[in-house]
This record gives structure tokens, sequence and C-alpha cells, in this order.
């Protein structure tokens, strides 16, 4: 594993704000993907930090894979082939039937699914519970048939698990769809459609590249769901299908000053309510990091101010993962990048991010809590 330097302080001044600017660089890289790496997720071990995971697509179609690295990068585990894999996300604490589990749920694209593997306590190999899909979007054509995005929330109150998805292309409104995963009448996980949401700004555009809605993360603790409307802002809704007016949007923020796509998405906790969402500004050799205030602002809750911008050695990067837990060689927590040119993720300690931000000591992620 090779190890750099971290970060260089200047300031910038954006939009009239001073915003603390770094130049920061990766202190580890994973091995290299076979093709196309897009979006990586973090399983974190419920006793042994050393012992965490780091999941990555490779996005290509038919020979593309899931990929399970271990935290000095070294490549664990490839699950393959899979036809174009875009985005992965981890849950934990799954129940299936008289037993618990971690598990890791992925779209396929071309085969219109997703993949859901079990994360065994003891690491590597994966095990894959659903080998033939489960299917999502059906009755859509296209794009709008082809998942891409998704994250998955796991709600307090009856501990049900949903996946949200985005699909390649949606509407102006109701472009996200949602799904609730538990066992069928046979014992097998299934996929049961929940509700559409989410509105979409450039839908009615008629010409190319006009962006799309790739990115989503969710605030387990705070009930939220974000995501990437990648030409325009960061959207925010609530993540529990059954929460009152859960179909209204909360906020949408992030709507200027990027040079890139909206992509990547991230929750760093600090505490029960406060952290940082982290977004990735999609630029060439130099993808930069957008950081705002999780608990919003005293008045609003929703008014998530930026309090950040911070450039990286990541090139055209697309998912991000972050977590505050300490792990061996990231004391205050691990942020993942995608990396276009390496073909591989880049590792950053996220005290060279957001160190200066943070009054309080990191706490461990809330979803490792529970019996397993």
């Amino acid at each position: 594993m090779r190890r750099v330097s971290t970060a260089i302080l200047v300031v910038i001044l954006a939009g009239g704000a001073a915003l603390a600017q770094r130049a920061l660089m990766p202190a580890a890289a994973t091995a290299a993907v076979a093709h196309d790496p897009d979006d990586p997720a973090i399983w974190l071990h419920p006793t042994d930090p050393s012992r965490s995971l780091i999941l990555g697509t490779d996005k290509i179609e038919e020979k593309g894979g899931l990929y399970v690295f271990a935290l000095d990068g070294a490549l664990r585990q490839r699950i393959g082939p899979l036809d174009r894999p875009n985005n992965v996300d981890v849950e934990y604490n799954v129940q299936l039937g008289e037993r618990r589990a971690d598990i890791a749920v992925l779209t396929e694209r071309n085969q219109q699914r997703l993949r859901v593997f079990e994360i065994p306590p003891e690491g590597p190999p994966l095990r894959d519970l659903a080998p033939a899909g489960l299917p999502v979007l059906e009755g859509q054509v296209g794009g709008a048939s082809e998942p891409m995005g998704i994250a998955l929330y796991k709600r307090p109150s009856d501990e049900s698990v949903f996946a949200i998805v985005s699909p390649k292309t949606g509407a102006a409104s109701d472009y996200l769809w949602q799904y609730r995963l538990a066992l069928d009448g046979q014992g097998r996980i299934a996929a049961r459609f929940v509700r559409r949401f989410g509105a979409f700004a450039h839908a009615a555009a008629q010409r190319e590249e006009t962006g799309e809605i790739e990115a989503v993360a969710v605030d387990d603790d705070l009930g939220y769901v974000y995501y990437s409307d990648e030409r325009y802002g960061i959207r925010k809704y609530h993540a529990d299908p059954d929460a009152p007016q859960a179909e209204r949007e909360l906020a949408a923020f992030g709507l200027q000053g990027y040079e890139g796509d909206r992509e990547g998405l991230a929750i760093y906790a600090t505490g029960p309510r406060t952290g940082y969402i982290v977004v990735s500004d999609q630029i060439s050799r130099r993808s930069r990091l957008r950081i705002y205030r999780r608990e919003g602002s005293p008045a609003n809750p929703h008014e998530h101010i930026e309090v950040s911008s911070v450039l990286t050695a990541s090139d055209a990067t697309d998912g991000i993962e972050a977590t505050s837990r300490p792990l061996p060689g990231f004391p205050r927590g691990l942020l993942v990048m995608m990396n276009s040119r390496g073909k591989n993720f880049l590792l950053y300690s996220l005290a060279g991010v957001v160190g200066e931000f943070t009054t309080t000591a990191p706490v461990p992620d809330s979803r490792l809590r529970g019996p397993r």
C-alpha cells in the first residue's frame, strides 16, 4: 500500500464567501478493476475495525463485477460476471427469517434487476442471496427500465429495509422508485414496490446530455434521503414512505458553483444529528468535494449550508462513500472516491477534510447496533 501526503490549505472566495480549500491527497488506493469503476460502499466489521471492507462496482456490460477490497486496498473477492452493475449500498442486521445478516445490494442495469449478497461476519466470500435477481422498474422501457443508483434505508420503528432506486432516465416527477426488501412466502428475498417520488429538473429538456439522477444516499438516523440531480442540485425527501407528507421535497441545495456534474453523496456523522453531507463535483483529474452541514441551520433543519470546498486527486469521480468510525490508518473516518484514470478507488483520511469543522468526536455508525 502506497502512502502519500495529506492536504495543503489555501483560501479562495466563492460567491462572496470565504471557503476553506484543500488540495487533498489519498492515503491509499485499491487495486484496479478490470474495466470501469463506478460506485463504492463501506462495510464496517462489528467488532474488529481492521477487518472492515470496501466494495466497488466495475460497470462494464456482460463482464462487470462487484469487487471486495480490504482496507489496505488489496482485492479479497470478485463477483461476476455481472451485466453493467452500477451502484452498491450496504445495510446491517437485516432480518432474514430466523436470522439476521449484513447485506450488500447493487443495481444490475442491463438486466433490470437488483442483486443481493450477504456479507458474513468473518468476511469474504460474500454469498448470493438471490441468484435470479430482484426485478425492478417493471413496465418501463428504454433508459427508464435501467436501474443505476441505489440506497438502502432501515426504518427504526419496525426495522423494515427499503431500496431506493434511480433509473437511467425519468420524468420531471416520480423519478425514484422505492421497494421493501423482505422474504416472500417461499423464504426467498423479494422486492415489493412501495412508491415513486422525487423531482428531476431536466426531464422536459429536448436536447442530449441533460443530466440524470444516479447518486442516492440515505441518512438512516434522521430518516432522510438525498439524491444528486446532476445539473441542478441536491434534493432531500423523507426516506420513510409512510412519513407525513412523504411526497414533499424538503430541500434543494448545492444549486450553484459546480464545475461538473453533482455526483457522489455520503453522510459523515459527528453526533446523533450533527455532521456533514459530502458531495463530489465531477471534474477531470481533480474532483472537488463540497461539504454541507447535515443538521441544517438553527432556524431550519433543511437549510444545508456549504462549509468547505475541497479539491482532491480523484479523477472524474462518480461514486463516493464515507464513515466517521475510526479505522486503522483513518482515525477520524474514511472517505472512498471512485477514480476514473486509475480504474480504482482512492482512500482519504477524513481528518484532512472536515477536521477543522468537527467539534465533537466521530461516532460509530448506528446501523451496527442490535443483535447479529
